[in-house]
């Protein structure tokens, strides 16, 4: 049988470290304590993006397949060219992973 969660623990802390974990609970999209909880325990806490990150993702991922499709255009043409485009892309790329984690 199932028994939801009846036991209640309390800790000081001081105004500024309260507002923090508020803060960093609301961003993450949690309660303060299923936040605390998550931190407590060590499991990942991933924080929500704002509209303006969405769209800085978006145009990134747009910008990663342009310089992928740049690269295939000139594969054959010059190769130290696609070799820089592949860089960037791949640069992008790496940029975009963090988003994620």
């Amino acid at each position: 049988m199932f028994r939801g969660k009846s036991d209640l623990v309390k800790f000081r802390c001081s105004l500024y470290e309260k507002k923090l974990l508020t803060i960093k609970a609301s961003s993450s999209g949690l309660s303060l304590s299923a936040y605390i909880r998550r931190a407590v325990f060590d499991k990942d806490i991933t924080e929500r993006f704002s509209e303006e990150h969405i769209e800085l993702y978006k145009m990134m991922i747009k910008y990663h397949n342009n310089f992928k499709a740049i690269g295939n255009m000139y594969r054959k043409r010059n190769p130290k060219l696609t070799e820089s485009v592949y860089a960037l892309a791949n640069e992008i790329k790496a940029h975009l992973k963090k988003f994620q984690s």
